[in-house]
């Protein structure tokens, strides 16, 4: 048995369930005074259980035990580059769980997350972080200095996405649809997803068509309640006005209306409720063509209502709109027919759309497109603004992403690719979707992480549910807001000192220019560059 030892570690390090942990010299760091910042330790010994201590005068240091979760679908080895830390299924860590002041080991071992999460800004200056365990026969300590910086992070300008998914916490909770359960759950996990970056909001207008077997649904959850009579419609936006009024008090700040077509080619209407006779019905849906005049016709009456509300409320500019997801070259007739529709009744507003194929930007289908990050190239510098996405599907050409397989570095190094392309928006899909692929039944996310083996391990979602109606984070949604952090610190840097010299700061040393598909591999790299950043910052107060 080996006596009690203790490695700290950078915030990039997935230590794996039987690996052999080494000395990897990390002692410290450099951060803004507003910014979060991680590090790990790694701890074995020879018993069941140990206590730890912190000491420092930086009294917002959260700790957390990493937990390891189950995987049966880590890659998809047919289309999967080389750039993973493994290629097996089994036990990754990811979630992290608030740490006790006693701590229990696994296999001897524990790894602790400890988060620095200022709630104002922080002193400038040298700060020590002193960390004791003790297995109740031995005691160590290790400490590691930390260098604030006497200047905060430009606010994120990016818009992100990460959708969330409302009958998956009333499925998950067992509670009604804008119950105040509901309301009560829903505003816990806006905090934290807004806490970690994201300001724009999927917003379920209507029950969202997204990740749905044809001819299949998902629990109503529908904000605006519709009234029919005599081909009349009315709308009552109550449920819609306290949507925004919560997630605006969480800190969000864009509103991203749900799909008004179906999924993948824009074929059909999304479910949608209405009273109609005193009876609560369903009165579009897959039935309903895209070409439906009666469809049009209520969309009509619903566009200048909704308008009216969001522009009253001055949301017209945070409102971005939906015609279909992910439709592909197949699916351009159906696509442009409801783009057409969409385009008409909402000109003015920004409007999106998840689609790698340019040739839907060229014929002026949408005029916000959101490619794939490895379907990027002939977008950038031929878009007004440029938008990305990952999901599944971008496994390959070394693209950033963050499945439970992939190294946090890849996770993180988006940060600095956003940078350098400017990119103004980000969307990803699975912020709490705990189902099977197609929704067809609830899963638990502790015991099933792929989908059903759909998807990869990480893809679908960054939250765990916590039993008092609360988000437990994984690792991967720290690493990937410290890759917003990065890019905020180069906007910072950039505002001290201009582009030109934020960029040469980052690319200082390349061989090869930063790419969406080339970066230096490189924990090391990742963690010097930004220490380089910091120090330009600093030089240029």
């Amino acid at each position: 048995m080996s006596e009690l030892n203790l490695i700290l570690l950078s915030s990039l390090e997935k230590v794996m369930k039987y690996d052999t942990v080494k000395e990897t010299g990390f002692s410290g760091f450099s951060m803004l005074n507003n910014e979060k910042k991680s590090f790990q330790l790694y701890i074995s010994a020879d018993c069941e259980k140990v206590s730890l201590e912190i000491q420092s005068d930086l009294n917002c240091i959260h700790p957390y035990t990493v937990e390891y979760m189950p995987s049966e679908y880590a890659i998809n080895e047919k289309t999967a580059d080389d750039y993973v830390i493994r290629s097996k299924d089994g036990y990754y860590p990811d979630l992290l769980q608030p740490a006790e002041k006693t701590i229990s080991l696994e296999n001897a071992n524990k790894t602790v997350w400890f988060e620095i999460e200022p709630k104002e800004n922080l002193q400038a200056g040298s700060h020590k972080i002193e960390i004791t365990v003790s297995d109740g026969r031995d005691e160590k300590t290790v400490s590691l200095t930390v260098d604030v910086i006497g200047c905060p992070l430009e606010k994120q300008s990016l818009i992100f996405t990460n959708w969330f998914h409302c009958d998956c916490l009333m499925q998950e909770y067992g509670f009604e649809a804008f119950s105040d359960e509901f309301w009560r759950v829903v505003e816990n996990y806006f905090r934290t997803a807004a806490e970690h970056g994201m300001n724009c909001i999927l917003t379920p207008l209507f029950t969202p068509s997204l990740d749905v077997a044809i001819g299949g649904e998902r629990p109503t959850v529908q904000l605006i309640d519709v009234t029919v009579n005599d081909g009349k419609y009315s709308f009552n936006f109550d449920k819609l006005l306290k949507w925004i009024e919560i997630a605006q008090r969480c800190g969000i700040e864009y509103f991203e209306m749900s799909h008004f077509f179906t999924q993948w080619g824009a074929k059909h209407a999304p479910k949608i409720m209405a009273y109609s006779n005193g009876e609560y019905k369903k009165i579009f849906g897959w039935k309903t063509s895209v070409l439906s005049k009666k469809y049009k016709n209520f969309l009509t009456q619903f566009a200048d209502e909704l308008k009216a509300f969001i522009e009253e409320l001055g949301l017209k500019d945070k409102t971005l709109i939906h015609v279909s997801d992910e439709p592909n070259s197949a699916q351009v007739f159906t696509y442009k027919i409801a783009a057409k529709t969409v385009k008409r009744l909402f000109e003015g507003y920004k409007i999106i759309d998840a689609l790698s194929d340019f040739k839907f930007y060229k014929k002026g289908l949408v005029n916000t497109p959101i490619p794939a990050n490895n379907h990027i190239e002939p977008f950038i510098g031929n878009v007004p603004e440029l938008w990305t996405y990952y999901c599944c599907a971008q496994d390959d050409k070394y693209v950033s992403n963050r499945f439970f397989s992939i190294p946090s570095q890849r996770n993180r190094v988006l940060g600095y690719q956003l940078y350098k392309y400017d990119v103004k928006g980000f969307l990803h899909w699975g912020y709490n979707f705990w189902n099977t692929q197609y929704s067809k039944k609830k899963i638990n996310p502790y015991e099933i992480t792929d989908a059903g083996k759909a998807f990869q391990s990480g893809d679908s979602y960054v939250v765990y549910p916590k039993q008092n109606g609360t988000a437990l984070c994984s690792l991967r949604l720290k690493v990937f807001y410290d890759a917003f952090q990065d890019m905020m610190a180069l906007q910072t840097l950039e505002k001290l000192a201009g582009r030109e010299t934020a960029l040469a700061v980052l690319e200082e040393g390349l061989e090869k220019e930063l790419t969406f598909f080339e970066y230096p591999h490189s924990d090391s790299w990742m963690l010097e560059t930004r220490e380089r950043i910091n120090k330009a910052i600093k030089d240029n107060l």
